[in-house]
């Protein structure tokens, strides 16, 4: 699998499961059972999976535009080869509207990021209720991203997948070796 490919792949699967990661675990009382407070069930440990998960994240959206600018080249080597490149072009320009649409979110992160409230500079939590919240607002931030990319990752990861399939790559021929 190529690198931009991976890199697609792991951008969405990683914003899928940030999306769907439970930060705050819900217990139902039964019928007779007295009514306690609820309590934060994440272990510190847990927390700082999630802060180094977030981390990751952050810092792959920070490189996106190298991403970008490697589509492009790969696109107009392909067209200057005479290829039909319209169609991934056009995936590629939308998810570039869609990256500088949401990029503001990005950097409205980086003060979150910075001031690690409840981390310490190795990532590890001093304090629990802090680093709870830290994690929720990078994760509210990060949905917030997933939402305004609107699927153009997506589309770009099929459009390239439609591409490389009308346009697989020439096999090296076995030379025979004289001897």
């Amino acid at each position: 699998m190529n690198i931009f490919k991976k890199t697609i792949l792991f951008a969405l699967v990683a914003a899928l499961a940030l999306a769907s990661l439970p930060l705050v675990s819900v217990l139902a009382a039964g019928q007779r059972d007295p009514i306690t407070p609820p309590q934060s069930q994440i272990s510190n440990q847990r927390l700082e999976r999630i802060w180094a998960r977030q981390l990751r994240l952050y810092n792959r959206f920070g490189h996106v535009n190298n991403f970008m600018d490697r589509i492009q080249r790969l696109i107009d080597r392909a067209q200057s080869n005479g290829k039909d490149v319209s169609a991934l072009q056009a995936a590629l320009d939308g998810f570039e509207a869609a990256v500088k649409d949401v990029h503001p979110i990005y950097e409205s992160m980086k003060g979150i990021v910075n001031s690690h409230q409840g981390f310490d500079e190795n990532g590890k939590v001093t304090d629990p209720a802090k680093a709870l919240e830290t994690v929720k607002a990078i994760h509210e931030k990060i949905q917030e991203i997933k939402t305004g990319l609107n699927g153009t990752g997506k589309t770009l990861r099929d459009a390239i997948k439609a591409y490389r399939e009308a346009n697989p790559r020439p096999q090296p021929s076995a030379t025979p070796t004289s001897g």
